[in-house]
């Protein structure tokens, strides 16, 4: 059995991740699994628990722009789009800081970012006092766990759950923001034109 914490046992679940452990916790839109930024042993499991192929890098999950701002490049129309989607159901692909360890990234010279959905995990990232990577709750290329014994069954490796609800809405809005022009890479709850009209304003 992995054990089960409540929302409210933000201390317990953020000393697992200090200590390089992988646990799951329930975002806006799915169950996600999550591991700590700082640290290569915590990416490598994660990449145990979720046996995800090598190649492709984590979305990573932050609670203030100050954040944001420590790990990626923002610009005028990113911190724009921050201001008035974040948080909420949006992921922004940005150029990565060329202080950030490699095994970050992937290698590769962007990441992508989302905001904390909730108080809850507002708080755990900030008690962790780093960003996370965050991963949708199943094993590369299955479909996504929808309950906790789901999580359980299909990634038996975690160190601990948070227990909560999730709206299955549709999944976050992905825009490219590397390039001068905005690109969204999968349409989701955010439209292309209310990024526009942000953006023009």
């Amino acid at each position: 059995m992995i054990k089960r914490y409540k929302e409210n046992e933000i201390d317990e679940l953020a000393q697992i991740l200090k200590n390089d452990g992988v646990i799951s916790v329930p975002t806006d839109i799915v169950f996600g699994i999550c591991a700590c930024l700082n640290s290569k042993k915590a990416y490598d499991k994660l990449i145990e628990v979720k046996n995800r192929p090598l190649n492709k890098s984590f979305p990573v999950m932050c609670a203030t722009i100050e954040q944001i701002k420590d790990i990626a490049i923002v610009d005028e129309k990113t911190e724009k789009l921050i201001k008035s989607f974040m948080p909420g159901p949006i992921t922004l692909i940005m150029k990565k800081r060329k202080n950030l360890p490699d095994y970050v990234t992937n290698g590769k010279n962007t990441i992508a970012i989302r905001m904390a959905p909730s108080k809850s995990i507002e708080e755990l990232i900030l008690k962790v006092g780093s960003p996370l990577f965050m991963t949708s709750a199943n094993q590369s290329g299955e479909a996504e766990c929808t309950t906790l014994e789901e999580i359980e069954k299909s990634c038996p490796l975690l160190d601990g759950m948070m227990e909560g609800k999730v709206t299955y809405a549709k999944a976050s809005t992905i825009v490219d923001c590397t390039s001068k022009k905005i690109k969204i890479l999968r349409e989701g709850p955010i439209s292309l034109e209310q990024i526009m009209q942000v953006i023009n304003k």
